[in-house]
């Protein structure tokens, strides 16, 4: 049956099956489904009883249904925009996934209430059968231990109470999985190490906050208003606003905007600049298009000379020679 969804207006199904996740060899494939209110584009990679997906919804209007899967799954859910609220019966309440938020869960035959807040979703899943996820996961951290052992007794569970924040270094991560330009094998192989980095950065980081202090964003207001300031920057990562510029644009102080900003991405706003321009200018030059001085000046280095300095202490090497 793969997932069923219904309310009292109309029903509708998503097929996925056992036999799809665990069948032999590598498979890719884009569809797009119509659903009641919208449509559902989406692609699939599947391989080695895992299976990574990559969604936008477009609806007319939020909605809310009921939904009955028959699947045993772990399932590393990223929701990249939009909000989602998912509640499983079984489970003590329910989970919202808000833009830029990230969490781990474990399904077995199961029913319960999902609804879509936004009329744009976008979100980025990772889904294991049981036996793959115990498998990886045996020699991880210890909170990744004592989340396996949870599954292997068959019991529903999400790994946090709480959702964390998508971070950089999870942000880099999917994307080099979205635009990878290997083939066949080759491909097989790069999305199965991506998936283990994904899930390493997932642990550690769920890891990391159990340590931290009490949040300092208390309202999701106030987190909405970093998060828009990060994607400004990105929108203007040529030409980024000053610090203070940033924090008029996004409606907050300027305290708060660093200290939020920190908060949610682990570093300070242009430390975070900084790295995704070299993430970036790393995409670049691996796709080789451009030449080391366009893509400098299009991402606003003063210099090449300053451009390269960056780029040889971020990944020990210069430009010229990140395409070898």
């Amino acid at each position: 049956m793969g997932f069923e969804f219904k309310n009292n207006e109309t029903a509708f199904t998503v097929d996925f099956n056992e036999n799809d996740l665990n069948a032999f060899g590598f498979k890719e494939d884009v569809f797009k489904t119509a659903i009641p209110f919208g449509q559902l584009t989406t692609k699939q990679w599947l391989f080695d009883g895992i299976r990574i997906l990559y969604s936008e919804t477009d609806l007319q209007r939020c909605t809310e249904f009921d939904w009955k899967g028959d699947m045993e799954l772990v399932t590393m859910h990223f929701n990249i925009q939009g909000k989602t609220s998912i509640q499983q019966h079984g489970m003590n309440g329910s989970f919202e996934l808000n833009r830029n938020q990230h969490n781990l869960f474990y399904g077995t035959s199961a029913e319960g209430k999902m609804k879509w807040d936004e009329p744009q979703i976008k979100s980025f899943m990772i889904q294991f059968s049981k036996d793959a996820f115990l498998a990886i996961s045996k020699d991880g951290n210890e909170s990744l231990k004592q989340f396996a052992d949870k599954i292997a007794s068959g019991t529903p569970v999400a790994f946090s109470a709480s959702n964390l924040n998508i971070d950089l270094p999870l942000h880099t991560c999917i994307n080099s999985i979205l635009n990878c330009e290997f083939s066949s094998g080759s491909k097989r192989l790069f999305l199965f190490s991506k998936t283990i980095e994904l899930l390493v950065l997932q642990a550690e980081a769920f890891n990391t906050v159990e340590n931290q202090k009490p949040e300092y964003l208390k309202h999701d207001y106030d987190k909405e208003r970093i998060i828009f300031a990060r994607d400004y920057l990105v929108k203007n990562i040529g030409s980024p606003p000053t610090l203070p510029e940033l924090a008029k644009i996004a409606g907050i102080n300027e305290y708060k905007l660093k200290r939020g900003f920190k908060e949610i991405f682990n570093q300070t706003a242009f430390s975070y600049l900084s790295d995704l321009r070299l993430e970036m200018a790393k995409n670049d030059l691996l796709v080789g298009k451009k030449q080391a001085t366009e893509i400098a000046m299009e991402l606003g280095y003063c210099s090449l000379q300053h451009f390269s300095s960056a780029f040889k202490k971020k990944f020990g090497v210069p430009p010229n020679q990140a395409r070898y």
